[in-house]
């Protein structure tokens, strides 16, 4: 018996220690937003996500694109939205899962310039943006930091190529412990 409760003491543990979900923190100066990511559905683009975290990659990035009622978007190092490449210095496969769409807002997904050409620019929706679908990696969600994001949803314009007038930038991404 007591060989018993020690085998399922460590098989708890063990899966517990599997179950426990990934959650990135990006501290902005407007705020924190936390990210819950999604390893089963889109491994590449978390692979890709984590090690840019863990690197600080997106350390001092901005925001570059900012579209009210639709997305916010950082990650390039040029600031401009041409810029950036993922941890394996080339563009990485796209990952759709049928059951994982752009049916909310708060979804994390990877930019890209057309299919298979994910790097390290993402966004994160404001909006259910279904025309998305098939077309961006959806990788995580926002679970805390929702005000943040709708601040920088908010935050003025410039118009015709939706560039923030007032930097929004994250000062600091990392994995929570």
């Amino acid at each position: 018996m007591k060989k018993l409760l020690i085998g399922l003491l460590f098989l708890g543990l063990s899966v517990q220690g599997y179950a426990k979900d990934t959650i990135v923190v990006l501290e902005t100066n407007v705020g924190k937003i936390e990210l819950k990511l999604y390893p089963k559905v889109a491994p590449l683009a978390v692979e890709n996500f984590t090690t840019h975290v863990k690197n600080g990659y997106y350390n001092g990035l901005i925001f570059h694109r900012i579209i009210k009622g639709f997305m916010i978007q950082g990650g390039d190092p040029t600031g401009t939205g041409r810029g950036g490449e993922s941890i394996w210095k080339k563009d990485f496969k796209d990952e759709f899962a049928n059951n994982v769409v752009f049916d909310k807002p708060f979804l994390l997904a990877m930019a890209n310039r057309g299919p298979v050409t994910n790097g390290s620019q993402f966004f994160i929706t404001l909006a259910p943006t279904g025309w998305l679908n098939g077309k961006h990696t959806i990788f995580g969600e926002v679970i805390k930091g929702k005000n943040v994001v709708q601040k920088m949803e908010n935050v003025s314009v410039s118009p015709g190529n939706n560039v923030p007038m007032f930097k929004q930038v994250i000062k600091k991404a990392y994995i929570k412990k």
